[in-house]
């Protein structure tokens, strides 16, 4: 069984739309260590609840990106909008910038204890070794509880969805859903099949998804 690690259960749905039955809820209070990037926050998750687990984790780590606050609030999306808020988030944008575009991120993690080859995903690059390769000089976090989580190789996959920040409308989604418009609809207002078909994290599932039924053959 392949764990996703988290406490949303809309994420979960959302992944059995490419996985299927295979993939189940794991809640694990994982750390999350603070980088500027999504790629190591989500690769240091999955080592450590794959340690914790015994079995096939995937961890994801998304953010609103935009381009006009230089990606703020990007990997600090979730603390923005516990501290600030998603409107508040949104008044910023409308205040200080003309250029409101923005684009969601998200980076799936896959760990299994097991070595595989570099991931054919576009994250895959060698500016982000520290992410996906195993090592403790390519994970400054890796050794933070001295358990070895460094020796686990973590395999990537990144889905990217451009948009532009707008007022908020639609009762669906959650978090930064309501404020963020793709081709005319926020994605608050989009059906789950209709999100899931476009949204940054169907389209890393969508990855992960036909390398994993390749793995799993």
């Amino acid at each position: 069984m392949l764990r996703y690690v988290t406490t949303n259960p809309g994420k979960v749905r959302e992944a059995e739309e490419y996985l299927g039955d295979a993939v189940a809820q794991l809640e694990f209070d994982y750390a999350e260590v603070q980088a500027h990037d999504l790629e190591p926050i989500a690769a240091r998750g999955a080592r450590e609840a794959y340690r914790h687990a015994g079995e096939p984790v995937i961890v994801d780590d998304a953010g609103l990106f935009v381009r006009g606050l230089d990606g703020f609030p990007g990997p600090y999306s979730a603390y923005a909008e516990d501290t600030l808020g998603v409107e508040a988030v949104r008044r910023l944008v409308h205040r200080e910038l003309d250029d409101r575009r923005a684009e969601f991120r998200c980076v799936l993690a896959y760990c299994d204890g097991e070595p595989f080859d570099a991931s054919p995903d576009p994250v895959d690059r060698g500016d982000r070794v520290a992410a996906a390769a195993a090592g403790a000089d390519s994970d400054p976090a890796s050794d933070a509880d001295g358990e070895g989580t460094e020796s686990l190789p973590v395999k990537l996959f990144a889905g990217v969805v451009r948009g532009e920040v707008v007022e908020a409308r639609g009762d669906g989604g959650f978090g930064y859903d309501p404020i963020f418009e793709y081709d005319g609809s926020t994605f608050a207002e989009m059906g789950p099949g209709e999100k899931n078909a476009i949204s940054h994290r169907g389209r890393a599932l969508e990855k992960f998804g036909e390398w994993y039924q390749e793995r799993s053959d």
